[in-house]
């Protein structure tokens, strides 16, 4: 067991998250309150806090485990996961994430029921928070890979206690204490990746990444070292992800919600220059990382999930295998932060006030949100023991959301009919299913992880069918409604 090294981590955490969490308290209790104060931050969040936060919230244990866990059966072509989350992020900063702010939502479905009505809004509202929860037990999981990799502790445990530390993360003063968290963490993760990988270079034969390069250097693995790697590789994975998280992200509450949060529209843009970048360069050292671990046999024998974090506690000096995994964990809770707000929130405001309590105090939808992160968590550190493969798992989770981003795009641009959204999201969704938990891929002679493709494929047959033959109302944003609401919206926030 690394003891110091476990010590200082845990400090390290303990400190930043009680230490943002009182200076909150304090800056915030003579100010008056605003209406989803927790959940949104009263809409104030600056240009850094919020580029850092939608950089961080999709750099999670898919980042950066996940990308450690699939060089070593795609090689290099694991860049292409963060690649697709550039994309995302510009869609989102330049297009989604300004309509969800102009429109003043708490919740992805509140669109849909503007869109759809309400039993739609409730049906996503269902299905997006299960699916945020299934992200939400990836990063659990993720959470306890770095803790095993300090302790020698079974993952499951180490679930537990980082689980602890991601509660705390959050259930203080929610968006506001994630997103300054985050700001802190990002620039601490970005110092300690950069002298990580510098660091591991000088304990290599060399001082440098040349025998790395040499044991790649085979016909059989000489694909590992391009972005493209083989054909196969780049049509079902590579291209597989673009269409997986820009499609699925773009509209996913734990992406929407810091740019409902922020101070304006302009924020969300200014954000996409820091974003964009501190998002993307990520994957590039952590497939270089990874495919140093997977060529050395003495952590090559550890197994995928754990070789490389092992490779940097053995061969880094011990105070910046410190910073890097206290970056690397909090880069993860920052995920798990966003991943327990974002469902608790869709049940709070789509299911109980919407349902039950449309009268709730502000106090009253705070409480249920914390009772719903806690509650969350708990469940989400025993589903994490399953241990399932991190990419796999988060490319079928995102192609549940594929048919979400496109009957939105439907009814904000072109038209607007209830019956072809509804049937376009049951048959996408059963399709997603079905190619996960049968055998038609094998009957078709197809790949079986195409999931994305198959739920695209799906999803524009049914709609663009269903709208050409059935009838319904124009797009939203042609309608007086629209111009209404943003009216509206801007007079609030002026008299505020």
């Amino acid at each position: 067991m690394n003891t110091g090294i476990l010590i200082a981590v845990l400090v390290y955490e303990v400190a930043l998250i009680l230490g943002v969490g009182i200076w909150i308290a304090r800056r915030e209790a003579n100010q008056p309150k605003h209406e989803g104060d927790f959940a949104l931050a009263g809409r104030k969040l600056p240009v850094p806090v919020v580029a850092i936060t939608l950089a961080l919230t999709v750099l999670g244990t898919a980042h950066i485990l996940g990308v450690f866990e699939m060089t070593w059966g795609v090689g290099a072509s694991a860049v292409w996961f963060s690649i697709a989350h550039v994309i995302l992020l510009v869609v989102v900063c330049l297009s989604t994430g300004l309509w969800v702010r102009r429109l003043g939502l708490t919740t992805v479905p509140e669109i849909l029921e503007m869109l759809y009505g309400p039993a739609t809004r409730l049906f996503v509202s269902c299905t997006m928070a299960g699916v945020i929860f299934g992200i939400l037990t990836i990063e659990t999981q993720g959470i306890g890979i770095i803790f095993a990799s300090m302790t020698g502790w079974e993952i499951k445990n180490g679930a537990i206690v980082g689980g602890m530390l991601g509660i705390c993360y959050v259930v203080l003063a929610g968006m506001k204490e994630i997103g300054w968290l985050n700001l802190v963490n990002g620039v601490v993760m970005y110092i300690g990746l950069i002298l990580a990988v510098i660091f591991v270079a000088l304990a290599l034969p060399g001082n440098d990444y040349s025998s790395i390069m040499e044991h790649y250097n085979t016909p059989e693995e000489v694909h590992k070292l391009s972005i493209y790697g083989t054909p196969g590789i780049f049509l079902t994975f590579s291209l597989g992800f673009v269409i997986s998280v820009v499609f699925s992200q773009s509209i996913n509450q734990m992406l929407m919600q810091p740019c409902m949060s922020a101070a304006s529209e302009e924020t969300i843009r200014k954000a996409l220059w820091w974003a964009a970048p501190i998002n993307g360069l990520f994957g590039v050292f952590a497939v270089v990382l990874g495919l140093t671990a997977a060529a050395i046999p003495e952590f090559a024998a550890l197994g995928p999930k754990i070789a490389t974090t092992s490779m940097l506690i053995d061969l880094l000096p011990g105070w910046l295998s410190a910073i890097l995994l206290a970056s690397f964990l909090a880069a993860i809770l920052s995920t798990f932060a966003m991943t327990s707000l974002a469902p608790a929130t869709i049940v709070t405001v789509d299911i109980y006030k919407n349902l039950y309590r449309p009268n709730a105090s502000e106090k009253e939808l705070t409480l249920v949100m914390r009772i719903m992160i806690i509650g969350l968590a708990l469940i989400a550190m025993a589903v994490a023991a399953s241990l399932p493969p991190i990419l796999a798992a988060m490319n079928w989770l995102f192609s549940w959301l594929v048919p979400i981003f496109w009957i939105v795009m439907f009814g904000l641009f072109w038209k607007r009919n209830t019956k072809v959204a509804m049937a376009t999201l049951i048959c996408a969704w059963i399709a997603n299913s079905a190619w996960s938990f049968t055998s038609i891929s094998s009957v078709i002679g197809w790949p079986t992880d195409i999931n994305p493709y198959i739920t695209l494929l799906v999803t524009l047959v049914i709609g663009i069918t269903g709208n050409l033959i059935m009838k319904g109302e124009p797009g939203f944003f042609k309608s007086d409604e629209y111009r209404n609401r943003v009216a509206q919206q801007a007079a609030s926030e002026a008299a505020a």
